[in-house]
């Protein structure tokens, strides 16, 4: 091998014995290991064992004879790339090399493009500096970096799946997979299948080999979503999975290990669904390590401004964080609705008004006439006082009850009057931008004009 492979490119280091090859794993890096296992001294799992803990990217390629192919088979368990049997060919093993070069090339160009779009998207945020959202922050700092189990409560729509991508982001796993899967969006007839992957042939339509979603998670994070969806018999299944780490795929006489960390979620009571024999309650044990509880957000609705820019932002992404993005009235009108829908239904909301308001800040006849007319119905009839001394030249103070826009107007013309009409000062008096000052005084104008 030393005089051949480098016929083919590759550049070889030989090493006698696996002492030495550790040694030169510790001060070098590779892209492969060719191990043979019967060695005197220190074993090839061994060897392959320490090289995967210097270099978790190095791959390994085993070498073994008839009489120890289960030690073989258990080397690829360990992560080993394969297994070649003596005698071989030359040209069979340069194969085999090449084809660790086109998956050690695939893993890279992954990696890059992982780096581009957490340039773009940035990494996982929890919004919200309320308290309950600073407790799920505290207990995600806390439990990402372990491997305990972690089932996250909370209502639809209020952010169950970011925050399993935070713990993913957080943890010792964050370099491999994370796979999610809503175990309700699922057939019940092919649940199984999804979830451990099926032999070609084992049923009607099971055209080729498929792998499942703990296959193509292993080493990362599964994220189970509404696991309470799931029928009993999947329940029973999937806990043989969390308790012994081996996956069956459906049509398959053996089973395999997979290394994944699982999380899941749910907006049901898992403990009434026990209660009443909907829910296994050694599967509620098991899933249930940690508890991560999502508040409402109408429980929150301090972070609803700070949510609503985030989104908004999202959506102007060339926009600056101290720009005017939401006009008071609008802000308030979010702020008093209920939200049934939490951040969900708000994304939705932020994104419509982004549509209707290309540019500038934006105002309440942006959102939903159905938040405008809930914020009329919340808000106390207010109580305001109007200077009979504050006049325009384009507006006239009405002499019977005050509209809106007449109340409006007449908090611009106060504004005005205390800066001595330097308008951008009154501006930001208002809590507005220069130009929505602008457009309410023409607005006015206008008004007066045709009155």
């Amino acid at each position: 091998m030393s005089l051949e492979l480098p016929r083919f490119g590759h550049e070889v280091t030989v090493c006698p014995d696996g002492f030495t090859a550790v040694a030169a794993l510790e001060r070098n890096s590779y892209d492969c290991l060719i191990v043979d296992l019967d060695m005197p001294g220190m074993s090839g799992i061994q060897v392959i064992e320490r090289a995967k803990q210097l270099d978790p990217a190095v791959e390994a390629v085993v070498l073994t004879g008839k009489s120890t192919m289960d030690s073989a088979i258990a080397a690829v368990k360990l992560g080993a790339f394969d297994y070649m049997t003596k005698p071989f060919k030359m040209a069979e093993l340069d194969a085999l090399l090449q084809r660790v070069g086109e998956r050690r090339e695939w893993l890279n160009k992954y990696r890059a493009l992982k780096r581009r779009l957490e340039r773009v998207e940035g990494k996982t945020q929890l919004i919200g500096d309320s308290a309950a959202m600073q407790q799920v922050r505290n207990v995600v700092k806390r439990v990402a970096p372990t491997e305990s189990t972690i089932l996250i409560l909370g209502e639809t729509g209020t952010g169950k799946e970011l925050v399993a991508r935070s713990i993913h982001e957080q943890s010792l796993r964050a370099e491999a997979p994370f796979v999610a899967v809503n175990c309700g969006a699922l057939p019940e007839n092919l649940i199984e299948s999804e979830l451990f992957g099926h032999r070609k042939g084992a049923f009607t339509g099971a055209d080729e080999h498929r792998q499942g979603l703990f296959e193509v998670a292993d080493k990362g994070t599964l994220f189970l979503d509404e696991i309470g969806e799931l029928p009993k018999s999947m329940q029973a299944k999937l806990l043989r999975v969390l308790e012994c780490g081996e996956v069956r795929r459906v049509g398959d006489n053996s089973s395999f290990t997979v290394d994944v960390r699982i999380v899941c979620a749910t907006h049901r009571n898992l403990e009434k669904m026990v209660a009443d024999g909907d829910f296994r309650q050694d599967l509620l044990f098991r899933i249930n390590t940690f508890e991560v509880s999502l508040p409402a957000l109408r429980e929150r609705s301090v972070d609803i401004p700070q949510l609503a820019k985030h989104l908004l932002m999202k959506l102007r992404p060339t926009a600056k964080p101290d720009d005017l993005l939401f006009e008071p009235e609008a802000m308030k009108a979010l702020q008093a609705h209920l939200w049934p829908g939490n951040v969900r239904e708000l994304a939705n909301v932020v994104e419509h008004a982004a549509i209707l308001c290309e540019s500038g800040a934006i105002g309440l006849v942006h959102l939903p006439s159905r938040l405008g007319k809930a914020a009329a119905a919340a808000a106390p009839p207010p109580t305001v006082a109007i200077s009979s001394a504050v006049k325009g030249p384009h507006f006239r103070l009405p002499t019977s009850a005050h509209t809106l826009r007449e109340i409006e107007m007449a908090a611009i013309h106060e504004a005005l009057e205390r800066h001595n009409g330097n308008k951008p000062k009154a501006a930001e008096e208002l809590g507005i931008s220069l130009k929505t000052l602008y457009n309410k005084l023409n607005q006015a104008g206008g008004l007066e004009q045709a009155g």
